[in-house]
């Protein structure tokens, strides 16, 4: 009974065939993993071993970050193709119709090279696996292999495009697209024709090397489903400025705006990731053949997919180009601007989405949520996602929602990609204010210049963890006190006191809720199990932990590198630190922890398989 909602929802069907029932499951960037037998990173035979580990302990889904080839930053959501596969996953040990015997010491060396020693990833490994590749390719048989041109002719309404515009880049010296000549960056459907005679060979290698990727992928499904693991890939929203996709197809994007995201209260100064917004009018005059098209191509890697910023099918914020980037996302305006029209827009879009696949769509709804967003969720029965740390009770954002209340069309999850570990939260930001959300505020209440330093001085730790978190003093005991500091009474300075309810005893609160009273030491291992049982027993259909979260039940691990080492991704930054985590153990030690067993049991203890 407790799944009829979703049995009568538009997504029966494909419930029907995953299966209606409570699972668990494991969240990794393929980067982040290795095994003796990668190079230099983690590779698509890899992922092998990690269905086997996840057989071990009891998860049955396993979701992968964005697998496109990835953008001139390395982020996986700014990829330079909604189609193709990054080709540096590509284990050479497994290629199909090429003999290997010539270069089996280029390979050793290879290897030896990138060995897995350091603890972040090296991605000038892409560049040397790639002219290796070459030169496997130049003595491949494959032209007569029929699964190769049948894969080319079936993908040929991309697969054209895309190998256009990797050589049409080498010919520019890799500058972006807007900076080519002018025959390239419109090119006419003659020249283009001329280029692939000309460049016969080149085009070739990247149809050989998206084929091997194809094929690679497949075998990793199948292999899945013998093991009865679910797959859920993860379909970028947005693509790059850069891409094939907008050098493509202009006219399906709005180069004019970047996409970004407003200020909220988790990113105070909104963001603005560069990826132009999608000219729905455009897509839909073509019957959204661009959705349909990748939607059917992923559907040959996965039975699930995630809906990188779902929010923005109904809206997405956007930024004039010619701001200034230091701006963020603070000077935008969504598209569409009237918000009577986006629930009906983002209905249509999700209807074609849901017509034109078997996956199970699952949806990442943070950040500014519109009231229409879970009403459609509901009735689509497509799970969003709840984050333990975020997840309050409506109307009250002091007290964590019960986890019998959690959405039952819902991941339920620790931490995210883009949000520090389980641990480095509750060590460094649990119980802390935004530094820019709180100096916005007193702004509003003429508290500047030297009051605002005065009061951030009385009001705050000096030893709060971050430069842009405030942790309040353990003085600041009850609301009066505040506000006396303040020079306010309440009616003026609602919004403070509304942070400080929030905020101030938030590590008590959730010390509490996990079962851990009056406990506020440093992250243990016992406190990274109560969160893991905690978020297992929600009531949420899908509970999917990231792998660093079920690593820190290791206490090695857990004390040796400090948790917020493993973050992946820290948003509106660009540094050598996002993107290039890699666990501290290979996928054989991972195999023979001890922790296994722990994780199985967490798993069954809340019926979860």
């Amino acid at each position: 009974m407790q799944f009829t909602s979703l049995s009568n929802s538009v997504s029966s069907a494909k419930w029907e065939r995953l299966g209606l029932r409570r699972r668990s499951g494991v969240a990794l960037p393929l980067f982040s993993i290795y095994s003796k037998r990668s190079t230099g990173i983690g590779e698509i035979s890899d992922l092998r071993q990690i269905i086997d580990w996840c057989a071990l302990t009891g998860n049955t889904i396993l979701q992968l970050l964005p697998l496109n080839e990835l953008g001139y930053d390395f982020s996986p959501y700014n990829s330079i193709s909604t189609f193709a596969i990054e080709p540096m996953y590509l284990c050479i040990d497994k290629l199909r119709k090429s003999d290997l015997t010539p270069f089996k010491k280029e390979i050793r060396e290879l290897k030896k090279k990138y060995s897995i020693s350091a603890d972040r990833v090296d991605y000038s490994i892409k560049k040397a696996k790639l002219d290796l590749l070459r030169k496997i390719f130049e003595t491949a048989d494959y032209s007569s292999a029929d699964n190769f041109n049948l894969f080319v002719k079936d993908n040929f309404h991309w697969l054209k495009y895309f190998a256009l515009y990797k050589v049409l880049r080498k010919l520019n010296n890799d500058r972006n697209w807007e900076q080519w000549e002018l025959n390239y960056k419109y090119i006419s459907s003659l020249n283009a024709e001329r280029i692939l005679s000309e460049q016969k060979n080149e085009i070739f290698f990247q149809y050989w090397l998206q084929w091997q990727l194809f094929e690679q992928l497949k075998t990793v499904k199948r292999y899945a489903k013998q093991k009865n693991i679910l797959l859920m890939g993860d379909i970028p929203f947005l693509v790059s400025r850069e891409s094939a996709d907008v050098w493509a197809y202009k006219n399906y994007f709005k180069l004019n705006l970047s996409s970004g995201a407003p200020p909220d209260m988790y990113l105070s100064e909104g963001q603005r990731w560069g990826m132009p917004p999608y000219n729905w009018a455009n897509i839909e005059a073509d019957n959204f053949g661009y959705v349909k098209h990748r939607l059917k191509y992923a559907e040959n890697f996965y039975d699930m997919f995630r809906i990188d910023h779902f929010v923005g099918l109904f809206r997405v914020w956007t930024i004039d180009v010619k701001l200034p980037k230091g701006y963020g996302g603070q000077h935008g305006k969504f598209d569409p601007e009237e918000e009577y029209l986006w629930e009906p827009h983002g209905r249509r879009i999700l209807r074609v989405v849901c017509d034109a696949t078997s996956m199970l769509p699952c949806a990442e709804d943070l950040g500014t949520v519109p009231d229409c967003s879970d009403k459609v969720l509901r009735e689509f029965g497509i799970p969003g996602i709840n984050v333990m740390r975020w997840t309050k009770k409506e109307n009250n954002n002091f007290e964590f929602l019960p986890a019998e209340d959690y959405r039952l069309n819902s991941v339920a999850v620790l931490s995210t990609h883009d949000s520090s570990t389980f641990p480095d939260w509750w060590n460094n930001e649990a119980g802390t204010l935004d530094e820019f959300s709180f100096r916005k505020a007193c702004e509003r209440i003429d508290i500047t210049g030297n009051h605002y330093a005065d009061v951030v001085r009385i009001l705050f730790n000096e030893k709060s963890g971050s430069v842009k978190k405030l942790l309040w003093n353990d003085s600041i005991s009850n609301v009066y006190i505040l506000l006396k500091i303040l020079n306010k009474d309440f009616s003026a300075a609602h919004e403070i006191v509304s942070m400080y309810l929030s905020s101030y005893s938030e590590k008590k609160r959730f010390a509490e809720y996990i079962g851990m009273k009056g406990d506020l030491k440093p992250a243990s291992t016992g406190f990274v199990q109560k969160g893991l049982n905690k978020i297992s027993s929600s009531s949420s259909i899908f509970s999917i932990q990231l792998i660093t979260e079920y690593l820190f039940l290791d206490n090695k691990i857990l004390k040796t590198i400090p948790a917020c080492n493993y973050r992946i991704n820290t948003p509106g930054t660009i540094g050598e630190n996002n993107w290039t985590i890699r666990l501290p153990v290979s996928i054989e030690e991972l195999m023979e922890m001890k922790i296994n067993s722990l994780i199985k049991k967490i798993n069954l203890k809340n019926d979860r398989g």
